[in-house]
């Protein structure tokens, strides 16, 4: 007898047998019942209930832009002028961090007053950014920082203040402006 004829033909019907054995014992599929005498029988049947909880995650602004003070003489002597900015609201249902960052390297300027330029190339870093009234402040990038961090919350605040900075040699008149992006995201 060939050994090589008989090697194949043996697994072939090993499988075979395997297949037809666990056809055999398989239970049909088939929805759950029972019958019980009435009125006083049970009749139990089960079922289960799945779910899959995405992260889910909420930030809203108190408002979308903030109209800062123009600077006066003072301004301009202290270096700043201080603003309230939009208080940030974080829900989540998990760990979660809000950044803060400007979307531009520079703010857009545009020109005023007849005869002055304004300011084309005023940095974004010209407005700091801090959690506290009183400080510490950073200045804004276009890389995102850190404002506030947390664990899973029905209701976070966040309020965030600026300081514009101001220098009598380089802010000329004109109107200015800098979007400011807050990020909410996981850690």
């Amino acid at each position: 007898m060939d050994v090589h004829a008989v090697i194949p033909y043996a697994a072939t019907f090993r499988c075979l047998a395997l297949s037809l054995a666990l056809a055999l014992l398989a239970e049909p599929a088939a929805a759950q019942s029972c019958n019980a005498p009435v009125p006083s029988g049970s009749c139990p049947v089960n079922t289960s209930a799945t779910l899959t909880v995405p992260d889910v995650m909420q930030l809203t602004l108190t408002s979308t832009s903030t109209a800062l003070t123009a600077p006066a003489a003072a301004g301009y002597d202290a270096g700043f002028v201080a603003n309230t900015g939009p208080t940030a609201t974080v829900k989540s249902n998990r760990a979660w961090r809000l950044q803060i960052s400007a979307a531009a390297a520079t703010w857009t300027a545009t020109n005023t007053q007849p005869g002055v330029n304004a300011r084309a190339n005023k940095p974004a870093a010209d407005l700091k950014w801090g959690t506290a009234v009183g400080g510490p402040f950073t200045a804004l990038s276009v890389t995102p920082a850190t404002a506030k961090s947390g664990s899973a919350t029905a209701g976070t605040p966040a309020s965030i203040f600026f300081q514009t900075m101001y220098s009598w040699g380089l802010d000329t008149p004109g109107a200015y402006s800098l979007p400011v992006v807050f990020t909410l995201l996981a850690p």
